[in-house]
């Protein structure tokens, strides 16, 4: 009885026991629940940080898509940055290597599920993607993926992007918590990303300030103004980091552009270019207004586009105001490079505009320069010919009424009239001055010289309809100041009749001509694919130059007409 009796309370405190037991195992659980919320939150402050320890605003979206990787464990991650028209114009991913990015050929355009979320931007969490209503499928060489999470960054209230989350690791599927997480760090992105931002635009304003008063400076003190343009491309090229800078401006008298300076890789291809008026920068030129785009080889506005710029982003702004443009700028990007962004445009537009204004205020200076050294010279020319002729003349006649009084002594007589004569060549000599300074003679001839380039434009344009298509005109060099009009007619003959007889012969069908002058030579290259052209070498060796015949591979010619230039032409 007493073993009976002792057996009872035994059974009695195993029950205890037992709840202890699991009230232990729910605490273990609980402190390692509380342990890995902390690990996270942790993780999560650390991320954070790192998205906002650097003002680079590339090196901050990387960061981003890297953090919420990691904190949310997923295997694919990316940052669709949205574009104006509500595309996604940029594409930063983590997770797959450069051979996949390069397999699939191309980043998505925002359509799916992706789209889904820019339509919608809150956070979307789904088991399967593929399953989704909206789902569009994978391109070729695109990895499988399943699980999804997504959630918008905004920028000041303003949707700034989207992240994207595929491939929980471990095969789990994305849960509560990880919503909750890569929403905070979405906001955290948000200000970050508003910061780098904030930076980016004082950097570039600050250069923008720098870069305008360089040029300011270069202007006012007489640089010439090829120099000015060029360096003007070159700056615009390291502000907006592209790849080719041009700029064209109008040929008088004509629809046409020409490419007057260019800075990046491809200069030579197309500095002295003239660009029709069916072109791209035609059309900004006349409307007077920005045109952006994604990738210049494939935007359908540039399908008839002759002008040779790189495939890639792009975007064209004129130089001046839409009441008065006076150029176009084209800026290339790299080919797969990201859009420029909108404050990059802003930015060039900006710094065009002042630039405009700049050479505005020079011209003008110059204009009034040259009027006072007009004004002085026709006040020299007035001073010469009313008081040193006049007086020069009366001495003549004071001396020949003078050798009258010494007819009885010849060796005086003589000496009398050989003053005479030098003082009759001094006067010829200071009117022939006179002429050359009056302003009627500078004027007119400037005024003979600045067609050359108007008058190229106009004889390539009159032999398209007998060819059937528009040759390529490329101008360099100062055409218009160094070339007299007697080697611009030749010139101009020795083109039109190239160009003739090119036509005359149905196999050709491009036709390039260039024209180049420098301080001490004119050269003129015809080259074509047909059968070849021969035009008469009377022309250039009338004028001390060459002509040279080459065979062009696999058909074709390349006529090259050549005259020396001299100081004295200009």
């Amino acid at each position: 009885m007493d073993g009976h009796t002792g057996a009872a309370p035994r059974e009695g405190a195993a029950a205890p026991q037992l709840r202890l037991d699991d009230l232990l195992d729910d605490l273990q659980a609980q402190i390692a629940r509380v342990r890995a919320t902390q690990q996270r939150v942790h993780a999560l402050l650390e991320a954070v940080l790192a998205v906002g320890t650097d003002l680079d605003l590339a090196v901050v979206l990387r960061r981003v898509v890297q953090s919420a990787v990691t904190l949310v464990d997923a295997e694919y991650g990316a940052l669709g940055v949205l574009g104006e028209e509500g595309g996604l114009k940029q594409f930063v991913t983590v997770g797959m290597d450069e051979e996949t990015i390069a397999a699939i050929g191309h980043h998505p355009q925002g359509r799916g599920i992706l789209g889904l979320l820019i339509r919608e931007p809150r956070s979307l969490r789904l088991a399967d993607l593929t399953t989704h209503p909206d789902a569009t499928g994978f391109p070729t060489g695109h990895p499988a993926m399943h699980s999804f999470l997504g959630a918008p960054v905004r920028v000041r209230e303003a949707v700034f992007g989207n992240l994207y989350l595929t491939g929980k690791r471990g095969g789990a599927q994305f849960d509560t918590d990880d919503e909750v997480v890569l929403a905070t760090l979405a906001a955290a992105a948000g200000v970050a990303i508003d910061n780098a931002r904030l930076y980016d635009a004082v950097q570039r304003r600050e250069r923008w300030l720098t870069a305008s008063g360089e040029l300011t400076r270069s202007l006012l003190r007489g640089t010439d103004p090829a120099e000015v343009l060029d360096a003007f491309t070159a700056t615009v090229r390291e502000m907006a980091d592209a790849a080719l800078v041009t700029l064209a401006v109008p040929v008088p008298h004509t629809s046409a552009l020409v490419v007057e300076a260019a800075a990046g890789k491809g200069t030579d291809r197309v500095r002295g270019l003239v660009l029709p008026d069916t072109n791209l920068a035609a059309k900004v030129y006349s409307s007077g207004e920005t045109v952006t785009t994604d990738d210049w080889s494939t935007d359908p506005r540039t399908e008839h586009d002759t002008t040779p710029l790189p495939p890639g982003p792009a975007f064209l702004v004129p130089l001046g105001t839409p009441e008065h443009v006076r150029g176009v700028l084209q800026v290339s990007g790299l080919p797969g490079r990201p859009a420029f962004a909108d404050a990059v445009v802003a930015m060039i537009a900006g710094f065009a505009n002042h630039a405009a204004l700049a050479l505005e205020i020079a011209e003008h200076r110059r204009a009034a320069e040259q009027l006072l050294i007009v004004s002085d010279r026709d006040r020299i020319a007035g001073d010469l010919h009313d008081l040193a002729v006049q007086r020069l003349f009366s001495a003549g006649l004071s001396l020949q009424s003078l050798r009258a009084q010494c007819a009885d002594r010849p060796r005086a007589t003589v000496r009398i009239e050989g003053v005479v004569d030098d003082l009759d060549e001094a006067i010829k000599i200071i009117r022939s001055t006179v002429h050359a300074l009056k302003p009627h003679d500078t004027t007119t001839r400037a005024a003979s010289n600045t067609n050359l380039r108007t008058r190229l434009v106009a004889e390539t344009s009159r032999v398209s309809a007998d060819l059937g298509f528009s040759p390529s005109l490329r101008m360099t060099g100062p055409l218009d100041t160094l070339v007299t009009d007697d080697i611009a007619d030749q010139l101009l003959a020795v083109l039109r009749e190239a160009l003739t007889r090119t036509a005359r012969h149905p196999h050709a069908d491009t036709v390039d001509v260039a024209a180049e002058a420098t301080n001490t030579r004119l050269t003129l290259r015809v080259t074509d694919d047909g059968r070849g052209i021969d035009p008469a070498r009377t022309r250039a060796t009338e004028l001390g130059g060459t002509l040279t015949l080459t065979p062009r591979r696999p058909t074709g010619t390349t006529l090259e007409w050549a005259v020396p230039l001299f100081a004295g032409n200009g």
